[in-house]
């Protein structure tokens, strides 16, 4: 899988990605790359502490809770309620609505997640929109095999992780109240309506 295929400037904005392995490498290494990454920051730039990382020109609303590993980039903006935890990494220009739950993922440049939206384990491309209440589901529960399999341009990948959200390509829309299954895979440019349930395994 060749991931800037899906989303093109990824090693551009995030250069310490490159040759760590497939997307889900990455993400389970996550908290590593944020630490590896912070240590190399200007001071002048941004404001750390306990292994999160805020852009000075970045806003975090009251009420918003950040756990450790994060980087939120330049001009990026968190409201109210919103709640990342175990590795998050906000490029820039990224904004993250009131009430979202953003889980160990890479979220790339100008990309919006409305409100009461939950990420987990998943990247998501540049200028991609999620309405409100729309899902990336990064575990089966209701399954006997838990393991997370990708359907990528029709070959089936084993991550061997049980814990894997989706990759979404630059400039997607993910409609409100929709449900992407774990592995999900969506090419640039891609439209998933409202309330509409994405399983690319069946």
């Amino acid at each position: 899988m060749q991931l800037t295929d899906l989303i093109k400037k990824c090693y551009n904005e995030i250069p310490i990605m490159e040759n760590r392995g497939n997307p889900w490498n990455i993400i389970a290494d996550l908290e590593s790359i944020i630490t590896a990454q912070i240590a190399t920051l200007s001071k002048s730039e941004y404001h750390v502490h306990n292994q999160i990382a805020i852009h000075k020109t970045a806003i975090v609303e009251s009420g918003a809770v950040l756990k450790p590993y994060a980087i939120i980039g330049k001009n990026c903006t968190i409201k109210a309620g919103a709640y990342l935890r175990n590795g998050v990494y906000l490029t820039q220009n990224v904004t993250i609505g009131a009430n979202c739950e953003i889980k160990q993922s890479i979220i790339f440049s100008a990309s919006r997640t409305a409100h009461l939206n939950y990420v987990g384990n998943s990247m998501i491309g540049s200028d991609v929109n999620l309405e409100a209440g729309a899902v990336l589901a990064n575990h089966f529960n209701e399954i006997p095999n838990k393991t997370v399999r990708l359907n990528y341009m029709g070959n089936v990948i084993d991550t061997q992780s049980l814990k894997f959200g989706a990759i979404i390509g630059d400039r997607s829309r993910i409609g409100a109240n929709a449900v992407l299954n774990p592995g999900t895979v969506l090419s640039p440019d891609s439209v998933v309506g409202r309330l509409v349930h994405v399983d690319q395994m069946k």
